[in-house]
């Protein structure tokens, strides 16, 4: 008879400690997905901030303007300078003349009634013409571009929302300067990001794509299903863990970010749980004590 024969509470309990360290759900923090400091991409003066602490914005949104007379009078004058078509009309005129001038020396001059030079006169001030229309063409080009840059530099006194989420802090209010510090910070909650420290011994255990039940600890929250999206390879040394990093679907908000929750991964954690991975190393011992005994 074996000595786990000899002893079967001792065996069980073995089984018992081992089906609990498997079992066993761990310590996660569920996370925002993204967090992002709004701020500007040029210096000015707050002229209005459109949300406040906790509103949710949609990613592209306006949320804050600055202040844009400027830039709004930069815009008008370079659409005013693209509007203006007389300079480009005369010098289109004058090529189309200068064309026909051109023509008629050439007949002319196969009837022998004007001189080379003449057509060369003729045929130069064509070119010139068609120059003087092309430098025409360029500037209404020019003036096209220079409304784009109006518009861009317009648009950059408009501060939108870079992320879908909800907004954690305002910095800054209406008429305050800003220079390089953040204005808003927002948090993306839909999906939530979930950290786990799994210990080292379960390394190789967690797959990427792996469904996790997760519950949160708040009251009344059922248990969610995460997948798992990233596994640390480096094992932190210290705390002898490594990190696994889930997403939670959270469609409707009603899951804060920050809270405290169980994970299940399904891990084999006997090892690191201080029990045997041989089921008959810890009777083996009781059983030498036996032998000692009987022989003393």
């Amino acid at each position: 008879m074996t000595p786990m024969c000899r002893n079967p509470m001792l065996g069980a309990t073995f089984a018992l400690v081992a089906s609990v360290a498997q079992a066993q759900p761990l310590d996660c923090m569920i996370q925002p997905h993204q967090v992002v400091q709004v701020g500007s991409a040029t210096p000015g003066v707050i002229e209005s901030i459109a949300v406040e602490r906790g509103d949710i914005v949609e990613r592209g949104q306006p949320i804050v303007q600055l202040k844009a007379e400027v830039e709004r009078a930069s815009l008008a004058l370079a659409r005013t300078r693209l509007a203006q078509e007389g300079e480009l009309s005369a010098a289109k005129s004058a090529q189309a003349y200068a064309q026909r001038e051109l023509n008629r020396a050439s007949e002319l001059y196969e009837q022998k009634f004007i001189s080379h030079n003449f057509l060369d006169k003729q045929r130069t001030e064509a070119q010139v013409a068609e120059g003087r229309a092309d430098q025409a063409r360029e500037k209404r080009a020019l003036a096209a571009r220079e409304v784009d840059v109006a518009e861009a530099q317009l648009a950059l006194r408009t501060i939108r929302a870079p992320i879908s989420g909800v907004v954690v802090e305002r910095y800054l209010s209406h008429g305050e300067h800003v220079d390089e510090k953040p204005i808003l910070r927002i948090a993306s909650v839909d999906p939530l990001r979930v950290d786990v420290l799994v210990p080292a011994v379960a390394f190789g255990q967690v797959a990427l794509g792996q469904k996790v039940t997760v519950v949160p600890e708040l009251l009344n929250r059922d248990e969610r299903v995460a997948v798992v999206k990233g596994v640390d390879r480096v094992i932190d040394a210290a705390s002898n863990t490594f990190r696994v990093r889930l997403e939670l679907a959270n469609p409707d908000g009603r899951l804060p970010a920050g809270l405290r929750c169980k994970a299940d991964l399904g891990l084999d954690l006997r090892v690191a749980s201080g029990a045997s991975a041989d089921p008959h190393r810890a009777p083996i011992v009781g059983a030498e004590s036996t032998a000692a005994r009987s022989t003393r």
